[in-house]
Parts: C-alpha cells; structure tokens; sequence
C-alpha cells in the first residue's frame, strides 16, 4: 500500500478515536471552561479564547509524544 494512503488512514482514525474520547470526556474534564480562559461578553459580540485549556493539551500532549519517544 502507498506509505501516504496509509498515514491518512491512520490520521483518520486518530481523529475519530480523539472526536470519541473528546465526547466521552467532556462530560467530566470541562475542557474549554477552565478557571483562566478568557471570556468576552458584551451586547451581540461573545469572544473566547481558552488559555489554560491551551496550555494543559500542549503539557498532555508532549509528554504523551516523550513517552512514545521513549519507547522507540
């Protein structure tokens, strides 16, 4: 199989285990409602940005890419 066919469908189904678990899991972590995230709120205008919901997936995620470093 082309090695570029196969890395789509293995990003694919990353993507679709990560929608999972976001789904699953945002019933209990709140992610993107964390103490820190900036909210805007005036008349018709709602602005968002998720700071610490930013920093904890960049902390979760290179340490789950040093474990997996590790391994190799």
């Amino acid at each position: 199989m082309n090695p570029m066919a196969k890395l789509l469908i293995i990003g694919g189904v990353i993507l679709i285990v990560f929608g999972l678990l976001w789904q699953i899991g945002g019933r209990f972590l709140h992610l993107g409602r964390l103490p820190g995230d900036i909210v805007v709120e005036k008349e018709n205008v709602r602005f968002y940005f998720p700071v610490v919901t930013c920093i904890v997936l960049s902390v979760v995620l290179s340490l789950i890419m040093y474990v997996i470093r590790l391994f190799r």
